[in-house]
């Protein structure tokens, strides 16, 4: 009788697969240091040049990191964002088959102050309702996002439950409101202390601050935000049309 047949993936693919299993389902958490050189040729008793080449792969593919000095860790691969259309975060993630979720921190009526009422039409200290929202990808906090609306609709929106239902989807398949187009202004900026709270990283680590605000018919503002993607976690990409030269 013969014996199973050996499997022909390479030793260094073996562990490599192994690992990135480990990391999938939480044995080794990101964030966490993965155990050094020594200990995995003994746990996975291969070689030394086995495991340098399986934790090249990894650090290549995003999934671990090098830091000199302190070890390699487990990370999460930079998620690439087109900004080419007016989507949510929840249609973003799901676009490029990440699982998203949200953590509701606070929902308040506040007065506007001279930002929010000129983003959204209004005078100042107008009350309108805001929410703060930790946005996740895979489990990971990638973004803290505080949103600001008129009061009448704000009103209705934080009686559903903003952890399962996009405010982006209330507004339009709950409450008729279209969004048409939005302003984006993007700029990279520090971590104050409570962002960085939310997306649990050190404070002044850099951020990318996304101004956003959405109109429906009419040009009518809807909906302000000031949303913050962690740094390390995100990279953005638009593609650009050359104008046409002016005819002389």
């Amino acid at each position: 009788m013969k014996g199973p047949t050996p499997d022909p993936t390479p030793l260094y693919a073996q562990l490599e697969a192994q690992i990135a299993a480990g990391i999938a389902d939480g044995h080794f958490p990101l964030g966490t240091r993965l155990p050094p050189e020594d200990e995995l040729i003994r746990r996975f008793n291969v070689s030394r040049t086995t495991v340098r080449k399986a934790i090249q792969n990894l650090t290549a593919r995003g999934l671990i990191e090098i830091r000199r000095g302190t070890g390699t860790f487990v990370t999460l691969p930079r998620i690439t964002q087109e900004l080419t259309e007016l989507t949510g975060f929840v249609e973003d993630m799901q676009a490029l088959g990440h699982h998203p979720t949200a953590r509701l921190l606070d929902k308040t009526v506040v007065p506007a102050d001279e930002t929010v009422a000129g983003h959204l039409g209004l005078p100042p200290a107008t009350p309108v309702m805001r929410i703060q929202r930790v946005r996740l990808a895979n489990g990971v906090a990638v973004s803290f996002d505080e949103t600001y609306l008129p009061l009448a609709i704000g009103e209705k929106v934080v009686t559903h439950d903003l952890e399962a239902e996009p405010i982006f989807a209330l507004l339009e398949q709950r409450y008729g409101i279209t969004l048409i187009e939005a302003d984006y202004r993007l700029e990279a900026a520090s971590a104050g202390q409570a962002v960085a709270a939310a997306l649990d990283v050190a404070t002044g680590s850099p951020v990318f601050l996304i101004e956003r605000t959405s109109y429906s018919a009419g040009m009518v503002p809807v909906d302000y935000e000031k949303l913050f993607y962690r740094g390390d976690l995100i990279r953005f990409t638009t593609r650009l049309a050359r104008r046409k030269p002016a005819e002389t």
